[in-house]
């Protein structure tokens, strides 16, 4: 709800407050008093385009601030916290032109772009000027009236739910058979690169020990020949160093029964000669196992250049990282074999979510139709009374190719403005008073269903007097019971309905420059701007007493 207006600085507005109440606020005036041009300020709270053209004073900047009282409007709540902006009980918007022509917005004191300005501010203020009823094209808007209408508030929470859930296993079907397909086009690639990697089979760090191996292989003679010469040493020649230490150690042994202290002497001179023999027998496994086959140094090379091969070609650095290579290829290979039985599966699991989702769609669709031909009389009867006797209200339902998140319907409101029996869109029907009233009526049947933000109607009364003004009265005061209303208009009929009278004028300031002013109508001045509407500037006491008679009608109510 609207609760406070400030502009200042725009147009002919030096300064002006205004601060609505909850139900049907008047805003009336002699043409030409500015009360379009307060609409004009409102509309740049809207995230209108505006430049320093309507800057009054050249010298300072323009101002025009909102403050909303928020605290049931959830969806607008909800509105701010994707947008990051402050959630409070109050919002305030606040819309600013400097005398450059540069333009900036705020929500709750956070700066914002006219993109984001618009998508929130659309939440708290429905402006209804002529030829400017976008909710007529819009195919939500009138599947959003149509359930209203029809109570369908707890079936579509089913309708919801149920769709969320379809719409979550499709979004898995879809990318499961993705991925599928994705596969498909690797898939004789990836087998290629297995099966080639399959038919090598390498062994665990086969390819560091073929390199090691085949270094081994290529020294074979110089490793063979320095082995046979400590072997010489060992065992060979006139002096071989085993026998010479045996030698030493039986001397030794000889003068023991002399000499005491050469028996640990002995006893060492053995165990060399033990530890040396190992180390000789040990020498000769080496020499054995040195080979000098030129067949297996060539089969180790293929193999190496196999190894190196393959390393180079997916871009690893060893064994381990080609057989980690070779067990994802295997892992992809088996998971796509899987992902057919995953897709079948997922599959019949999207078309049970999608049998339970028409079903409720159905029990949707079927109630819209029941109560389609209702409200279609309903409006076709309000029309005629706020002054379109010939119009004739219809709505056409036919199904959509695909569930919505609203249902299965596509809901089209029709009109035939003058009996003509040529229905169509209502946004291509009428004319934009026309269009005026048809929202009037139509958010006058829906008015204690449906959640609305503040309805603004701009002179929606035009074209029109007597018993059909009085009927626009009465249906902005029906409406006006359960949402804020603000309506321009020059009708007495509609003005006696208000709960708060705005007088818009045109005064002079203390440099007797004309400026929009407005001020709030008591009682008594009521009665004589109501009765000026009817008989002009200087309305007679029969008129008086009309006026007088129109506010105590209303207040009877």
């Amino acid at each position: 709800m609207l609760q406070s207006l400030s502009i200042r600085n725009y147009a002919i507005i030096d300064q002006l407050s205004l601060q609505p109440d909850a139900h049907l606020n008047i805003l009336a005036g002699e043409t030409g008093a500015g009360k379009s041009i307060i609409l004009g300020a409102l509309s740049l709270i809207l995230g209108e385009r505006a430049d320093s053209s309507v800057l009054i004073n050249k010298a300072e900047k323009c101002v025009v601030e909102a403050r909303f009282d928020v605290a049931k409007n959830k969806s607008f709540r909800e509105a701010l916290q994707l947008e990051d902006l402050d959630d409070e009980m109050q919002c305030i918007i606040r819309r600013e032109i400097s005398t450059n022509g540069k333009s900036r917005a705020f929500i709750n004191d956070t700066p914002v772009n006219l993109a984001v300005l618009n998508r929130l501010s659309s939440l708290l203020v429905d402006l209804h000027q002529q030829f400017d009823h976008l909710a007529l094209r819009d195919d939500s808007f009138q599947l959003d009236v149509l359930d209203a209408i029809a109570g369908n508030a707890a079936l579509l929470l089913d309708y919801g739910t149920a769709f969320k859930t379809w719409k979550a296993a499709q979004a898995e079907y879809d990318a499961l058979n993705q991925q599928q397909q994705q596969w498909q086009k690797e898939a004789d690639y990836k087998q290629f690169l297995f099966d080639e990697l399959e038919q090598i089979s390498f062994k665990e760090n086969e390819i560091e020990a073929a390199e090691v191996q085949l270094k081994r292989l290529n020294h074979a003679e110089k490793i063979l020949s320095v082995l046979e010469a400590i072997r010489a040493v060992m065992e060979e020649g006139e002096h071989p160093l085993l026998n010479e230490l045996r030698k030493c150690s039986q001397q030794l042994n000889s003068i023991s029964e002399w000499l005491p202290a050469s028996v640990p002497l002995s006893e060492r001179i053995q165990a060399a000669w033990l530890e040396l023999k190992d180390i000789n027998a040990e020498l000769d496994q080496l020499v054995a196992s040195v080979p000098l086959d030129a067949g297996q140094m060539q089969q180790l090379q293929e193999r190496l250049d196999m190894g190196y091969k393959m390393l180079k070609k997916h871009g690893l650095s060893g064994t381990a990282e080609l057989l980690a290579f070779q067990d994802k290829l295997r892992e992809e290979l088996q998971a796509s074999q899987d992902l057919t039985e995953r897709i079948a599966a997922c599959g019949r699991q999207v078309a049970s979510f999608e049998e339970a989702l028409n079903t409720v769609a159905g029990k949707l669709s079927e109630r819209r139709k029941q109560v389609a031909p209702e409200m279609a009389q309903q409006v076709t009867g309000l029309l005629g009374l706020v002054g379109m006797p010939n119009a004739r209200f219809e709505i056409n339902i036919s199904p959509t190719a695909h569930p919505g998140h609203l249902g299965a319907d596509l809901v089209t409101f029709l009109l035939d403005a003058n009996k003509s029996g040529q229905f169509q869109p209502l946004h291509r029907a009428g004319s934009g008073g026309e269009m005026s009233r048809i929202m009037l009526a139509i958010k006058s049947l829906i008015a204690q269903a449906m959640q609305l933000p503040t309805l603004i109607f701009d002179e929606v009364d035009t074209g029109i007097s007597g018993e059909a003004a009085r009927q626009v009265g009465l249906l902005l005061r029906r409406l006006a019971s359960y949402h804020q209303v603000i309506c321009i208009t020059h009708q007495p009929q509609v003005a006696a309905r208000g709960t708060k009278h705005f007088f818009v004028f045109k005064a002079a300031d203390a440099s007797g420059r004309m400026a929009t002013q407005v001020r709030i109508l008591s009682e008594p001045e009521r009665v004589k701007a109501i009765a000026q509407m009817m008989g002009g500037a200087h309305p007679s006491e029969a008129v008086i007493d009309h006026a007088r008679e129109l506010l105590e009608q209303d207040n009877a109510r």
